[in-house]
């Protein structure tokens, strides 16, 4: 019963984990973050293989999910670190995209109550550079904290998967210990003896 209850909520906390991964993969493409599309590439793969794990019982799958899940915390705490400017870290940096591109948070421009206007180019300034003359006003909210409350419930959740799956994998380590100590589907055990004697009786022989 105890199993089939964690199962359940590890299902469910996949589930959860996909569609919130699916909505920040989304955002980053939008925004051109290069490392943290494939971040979330290599995440949604791992949770599809954990969740696989979880309805087959096929505890190495979720072992795998649990190892992941704790880099995925790992990750999602440098992506805070990087946004708060920690450690040296600055968010104003081309560190996410490769340094390929200047793009920046898609939040950045579109963030809640933000007002994006492009200023009117100067003569001789070539079109490539137009990047350069849009302000941003009026946000409610600034795009760093926006990311840091993405990368808060990404934690919240791989920290609930990496228990629950802990748990899980425990459960199904115990029922098939306790499986094969029954000798499972065998009729025939290996360590069964057939201990009905057998007598031979010896008759003399007259010619």
């Amino acid at each position: 019963m105890g199993c089939c209850s964690g199962r359940c909520t590890l299902i469910f906390i996949c589930t959860l984990q996909l569609v919130v991964a699916l909505e920040r993969q989304v955002f980053d493409f939008l925004g051109y973050q290069w490392a943290p599309i494939l971040a979330n590439f290599f995440h949604i793969i791992i949770v599809i293989l954990g969740l696989f794990g979880t309805i087959q019982y096929r505890p190495r799958y979720i072992v795998v999910y649990t190892v992941w899940a704790a880099l995925w915390v790992a990750w999602n705490i440098f992506i805070i670190c990087f946004y708060l400017d920690v450690g040296g870290l600055s968010k104003d940096s081309d560190l996410l995209t490769f340094n390929i591109s200047a793009h920046h948070s898609w939040w950045s421009e579109h963030g809640p109550g933000c007002v994006r206007r492009e200023m009117p180019q100067a003569s001789g300034v070539h079109a490539t550079e137009s990047h350069s003359y849009i302000t941003v006003m009026g946000c409610i909210m600034d795009y760093q904290y926006i990311e840091v409350m993405h990368s808060g419930t990404q934690i919240l959740v791989a920290l609930l998967g990496f228990v629950y799956a802990c748990y899980v994998v425990s459960a199904i380590t115990e029922e098939e210990d306790s499986f094969d100590f029954i000798g499972g589907f065998d009729p025939f055990p290996l360590y069964h003896v057939n201990e009905k004697p057998s007598h031979l009786l010896l008759k003399p022989v007259y010619l």
